[in-house]
């Protein structure tokens, strides 16, 4: 991660104190100058997993840039005493990016879920942001076998941004493999982000989100996340017990 971004290590994990305005600011210095940035958008679920997995734990170093999705974290952040500024989800720093793009004439390519999902969520994305021309997009249904031809469609289409959707267990490790071979200036995981611009999901209301109940206005959209949902519980009182030993360094070996 580079030395101008302020972070507070969580277990380990670097998270950047960058406000959204910030964020914004320096990715798109990072994207003029054509520095590849693979930016995870980290929840407590993502955490966890690293804590329980040390390869996970690996791959998620290796980001260029970590940022404070999932209300938990904020949380956790705060409960450590170093607070980060405030949240900087992947839905809302992807349409700030379009934004910024629409200004710099970018070019995207959108790649994961259905493709019928992605197929909604890029003629919404075109006709919401004109001047970013989508370059590219495919579904997230392929195998190993089908990763090279993947890779090859995107580095001919050379975008200026990537927007990976797989499931939470194949998108980063994904991305982290291949960013190399991609060349992609800006790659970023956006989990269920474009099932909600295509319109098959809705996003939370302003009160579940100023309430940090974005993730329970999800679950009750999609009950089979429970599972997955029942770590927050184990997080939290993880963070509770550890707080001594929540920030300190850990070993990449």
């Amino acid at each position: 991660m580079s030395k101008q971004v302020p972070t507070v290590p969580i277990y380990g994990i670097p998270f950047s104190k960058m406000s959204m305005d910030e964020t914004v600011s320096y990715l798109t210095e990072a994207i003029e100058h054509k520095r590849q940035t693979h930016v995870i958008t980290a929840n407590p679920i993502m955490i966890m997993s690293a804590v329980e997995s040390q390869d996970y734990y690996k791959m998620m170093r290796k980001a260029e840039l970590i940022v404070p999705d999932g209300a938990g974290v904020v949380w956790a952040a705060n409960f450590v005493g170093t607070p980060v500024t405030e949240r900087v989800t992947g839905f809302d720093l992807l349409h700030r990016l379009m934004q910024e793009g629409e200004k710099r004439k970018w070019t995207a390519y959108l790649l994961g879920t259905s493709q019928e999902v992605i197929e909604a969520a890029a003629e919404k994305l075109q006709l919401q942001y004109p001047q970013v021309r989508i370059v590219g997009y495919r579904d997230g249904y392929f195998g190993a076998d089908q990763d090279a031809e993947v890779i090859e469609e995107i580095r001919q289409a050379a975008p200026d941004l990537l927007f990976v959707a797989r499931g939470a267990e194949t998108q980063e490790p994904w991305i982290a493999k291949y960013k190399k071979q991609l060349g992609v200036p800006f790659i970023m995981g956006v989990g269920g982000s474009f099932d909600i611009v295509a319109g098959k999901l809705k996003r939370a209301p302003m009160l579940f989100q100023k309430l940090r109940l974005e993730w329970f206005y999800r679950l009750l959209q999609e009950p089979k996340r429970l599972p997955r949902m029942l770590v927050l519980p184990k997080f939290v009182v993880k963070v509770v017990r550890d707080k001594e030993n929540v920030k300190k360094p850990r070993s990449t070996t």
